[in-house]
């Protein structure tokens, strides 16, 4: 199945895999890649020295094209940039907006830059600056989400920009491919789906959590870090909105000890994160370590299996999800559902 986005990267079928911190790693990456779907590598909880590293690997597990995904804001976004280049990677994706300057050093050296956002303007805005496609998440995605949902915010973008955009928030099968490309989509992004598969090293037991999950499990919080997160509620979620300022800070202080010691950040420089992320919002100081660390609240379920301790990113659709197929057989199978939904939908493909 032909689209833009398979034009414009080299991939089989319509169908990313995103990258998601301690999670798109190189085992997934490289499994997503050779199913034929664009894998992205989440290069935000490494080292540069570790990037290089994984985009090694990727490459030495599979011939096909995969992306990294970068900070925009990151200190060193640049360096990561030349670690791209220099490895040869065909896509570098963004969680926030690229600015122009990095966008144009990209694509000087051949690279495809795929931001994705979470509204129409930032849309308009990226494809003002030379972004070769866009990814827009609706409020169903997990993580850091927005409250329009992609069956209204999808149209908006594909209608005000003239670049291929692909669909995110709330997908898991062919029917969601089809309906995105009647929106005008070329191609869908999947998160949540991809981190419930064999290949990916998430703990056994965490994904336990999310198979067990229903819809209602499924919240949206600002406790974390001020910012609207999607994610599993447990006690940890209920635990941060039911207590104040100061059992807050002393949790934030210790998860960003933590951090700092794995990214080997300064305090300064994890300082100047949070306080570009607390930036024309209302965050305690509290939140503003919260949001500079959040990676680690992310690792600690992500990587140490403790649901406890961490965080759980998800999008809505983990509460209609209940297996665990390899990538290989979770994008057959997409692509399966989609031909037959094309092919049961009356006079297409027939004269």
């Amino acid at each position: 199945m032909g689209t833009a986005l398979t034009e414009l990267t080299g991939v089989r079928h319509p169908i990313v895999q995103t990258g998601m911190g301690w999670v798109a790693g190189p085992r997934l990456v490289s499994a997503a890649a050779e199913a034929g779907a664009l894998g992205i590598l989440a290069s935000a909880t490494m080292t540069t020295d570790e990037l290089r590293h994984a985009v090694r690997e990727v490459s030495s597990r599979t011939d096909a094209p995969f992306g990294v995904n970068l900070r925009a804001d990151a200190g060193d976004a640049r360096e990561r940039v030349r670690i791209i280049v220099e490895e040869g990677v065909r896509v570098a994706s963004f969680a926030l907006a690229p600015s122009r300057e990095l966008i144009a050093e990209l694509k000087d050296a051949g690279v495809v830059v795929i931001p994705s956002v979470g509204a129409r303007r930032h849309a308009e805005k990226v494809a003002a600056w030379g972004a070769d496609a866009v990814i827009v998440q609706g409020g169903e995605g997990g993580g850091h989400t927005g409250d329009v949902a992609t069956t209204v915010l999808l149209p908006q973008v594909v209608d005000a920009v003239g670049i291929p955009v692909i669909a995110a928030g709330g997908f898991r099968d062919g029917r969601g491919l089809v309906a995105a490309l009647a929106y005008g989509a070329a191609g869908i992004a999947m998160g949540t789906r991809f981190l419930l598969t064999a290949e990916s090293t998430v703990p056994d037991a965490v994904k336990a959590k999310y198979l067990a999950a229903s819809v209602k499990d499924v919240t949206v919080t600002t406790a974390v870090d001020g910012l609207p997160h999607r994610m599993l509620r447990t006690e940890l979620v209920d635990s941060l909105e039911r207590h104040g300022r100061t059992r807050t800070l002393a949790r934030a202080v210790r998860h960003a000890a933590g951090f700092r010691k794995l990214s080997g950040l300064t305090w300064s420089r994890m300082l100047r994160d949070g306080l570009a992320m607390k930036h024309g919002r209302e965050l305690s100081w509290g939140q503003v370590l919260l949001a500079a660390n959040t990676p680690m609240l992310l690792r600690a379920s992500m990587v140490e299996g403790r649901t406890d301790l961490g965080v759980m990113a998800s999008g809505q659709v983990a509460g209609v999800i209940d297996d665990l197929p390899t990538c290989a057989e979770l994008v057959d199978r997409v692509m399966a559902e989609a031909r037959q939904v094309l092919d049961a939908l009356p006079g297409y493909g027939r004269p």
